[in-house]
């Protein structure tokens, strides 16, 4: 096991008897942007993802919206808190709320008043093609949800921001004129390969938004740019990542286990530690668990380690 704590930033459970996941839900035609979610369609709880990560001293994990009926967004949110009180993980939720919807302002103040929310996703993921898009149209473009968006920090809650780079040019505008709303890019900005400049594309994006101070990123979800990624494709999207947002607004995370459709997990964890190899102690303790904690206000006590 590392030494290093780790403050796991993206993590997923699920109880399928209890709770509805269209995602998860048969049947499979791997015809999705990501393929066939149907190795992973089965209960996943905090023992199962404490056995997964059992190397890796886990220290404390935050919870993303794990696609939920929209309608069970609030009982997910219950379901996750009691996991907490029984079995000490997640140290925090990021939940569910459509930042479009009428009812918008409502749905915040409900998920905020649950004691271990700190912030919303919604999925913004959109693509002119239609295998590759999550979302019939681009809900960044619109008023409405540019509105939800900015009641975020009436409710002191962030935003993790799962989206294309092609959609993160015109999301500055409205980023800048909210600073006080922390915004967490997903999955490393999730460059599209296959696109005519997918990598110039992606890094214009992240450029953009590396630009304004309360934007962070995760380093995670390697599968969703190379479905049969290798150490040696990634490690220059991760090490120029870390360039741009710098050590300490980069946080890595496991995204266990919808990551494991791609490779084992501990695959992901062996090459995170290894791209850091020539980062400073302190440095690798910021990605691993500093900045996590910080970003989504955990309050966790990590000392200094050894």
């Amino acid at each position: 096991m590392t030494a290093i704590p780790f403050v796991d930033a993206h993590v997923h459970l699920w109880d399928l008897d209890h709770i509805r996941y269209p995602w998860l839900t048969g049947p499979f035609d791997g015809s999705g942007p990501n393929g066939s979610a149907e190795p992973i369609a089965r209960n996943y709880g905090v023992a199962d993802y404490r056995a997964e990560l059992a190397r890796w001293n886990v220290v404390g994990a935050v919870h993303i919206d794990a696609g939920a009926d929209a309608a069970h967004a609030l009982r997910e949110t219950a379901w996750l808190e009691a996991q907490a009180e029984a079995h000490g993980l997640p140290t925090g939720i990021v939940a569910y709320a459509a930042l479009d919807d009428a009812g918008a302002d409502a749905a915040l103040a409900a998920q905020a008043a649950h004691a271990r929310v700190r912030g919303i996703r919604q999925i913004v993921n959109w693509h002119a093609d239609a295998q590759r898009t999550y979302t019939p149209r681009d809900l960044t473009t619109d008023a409405a949800w540019q509105a939800g968006f900015a009641r975020l920090g009436q409710h002191d809650l962030s935003f993790d921001l799962q989206c294309y780079p092609g959609q993160m040019p015109a999301l500055v505008p409205l980023f800048e004129r909210h600073p006080g709303v922390p915004v967490i890019v997903n999955h490393l900005g999730m460059p599209v390969m296959s696109d005519p400049d997918g990598l110039g594309d992606w890094r214009r994006g992240m450029t953009a938004l590396a630009a304004l101070p309360q934007v962070s990123v995760k380093l995670s979800g390697l599968g969703f740019v190379w479905r049969d990624w290798t150490f040696q494709r990634v490690r220059p999207l991760l090490l120029e990542t870390i360039a741009l947002f710098g050590t300490e607004r980069c946080l890595f995370a496991s995204d266990a286990p919808t990551d494991r459709l791609f490779a084992p997990i501990d695959r992901y964890m062996e090459a995170y530690h290894t791209v850091t190899a020539d980062c400073s102690d302190d440095e690798r303790r910021a990605l691993f668990g500093r900045n996590a904690d910080r970003v989504y206000r955990l309050g966790l006590d990590l000392g200094l380690g050894v």
